[in-house]
């Protein structure tokens, strides 16, 4: 976990986005549900554009939480399809425009084709550097918590770890985000005030954004408000 900084640049080193409104924007069209999360893909490769010309070194996008898997399975299905389809779709895109992908979550509850095309675009892309770019696949920060909860507890009762020396770092150090920055900024579409099981440690510190956009139509115009809305703020993290 890095130490917050009250001498941050304007820009924010790592924005993190609840990706919320596929299904309402689907809806309000008279489509099926995937068209939402079609369109929905369409606006996280904008996002994921601008996140690079803005400078932002980290962008993790909540593409598919635990809870997601209790949605219909044709839906589920559809989904996962339609992760293979952009990962092979952009690939090439991302590596053009020297950003890397990784995944955060429990990927091994991912279909075995998904976690193909997903392996396979991470070791593609794991040499560039301009930007980071961190999926969020069948994550859910409570179950995230649990389990490192779980990994230092066995380091301790197997004398690894004495528990009187665990402390903010140690506890950070056991999460998926263990060698990623906090986020700086959440971004959360569709006017929804909640944070959905999303990144509870790691955003203790950030500055929240929330537009009621559904994220289909979410621009790159939206994308510079939040940064423009971010550079306003006074970050002093407890201080005065």
């Amino acid at each position: 976990m890095t130490p917050p900084n009250a001498t941050e640049r304007v820009v924010p080193r790592h924005v993190a986005v609840i990706m919320d409104g596929n299904g309402r924007w689907a809806k309000q069209r008279n489509l099926p549900r995937i068209e939402g999360h079609r369109e929905g893909a369409n606006a996280a490769r904008r996002t994921i554009t601008k996140a690079a010309k803005a400078g932002v070194s980290f962008l993790t996008l909540y593409a598919f939480s635990v809870e997601n898997w209790k949605r219909p399975a044709r839906e589920v299905s559809a989904l996962m399809s339609l992760l293979v389809e952009t990962l092979k779709r952009y690939e090439k895109e991302l590596a053009e425009n020297d950003i890397s992908l990784r995944a955060i979550g429990r990927l091994d509850d991912l279909p075995a084709n998904v976690r193909k095309q997903l392996d396979r675009t991470i070791q593609r892309t794991a040499h560039h550097r301009r930007m980071t770019l961190i999926l969020a696949l069948s994550y859910g920060a409570r179950i995230e918590i649990l389990e490192a909860t779980r990994a230092l507890a066995r380091r301790a009762a197997s004398g690894q770890l004495n528990p009187d020396s665990i402390d903010e770092a140690t506890f950070a150090s056991a999460l998926y985000t263990h060698d990623i920055p906090d986020p700086d900024l959440l971004i959360r579409t569709s006017g929804e005030m909640r944070v959905s099981n999303f990144l509870l440690w790691q955003i203790s510190y950030a500055e929240i954004h929330v537009t009621s956009t559904l994220w289909p139509d979410f621009a790159e115009t939206d994308f510079q408000r939040a940064l423009a809305d971010y550079a306003t703020r006074e970050r002093r993290f407890g201080r005065v």
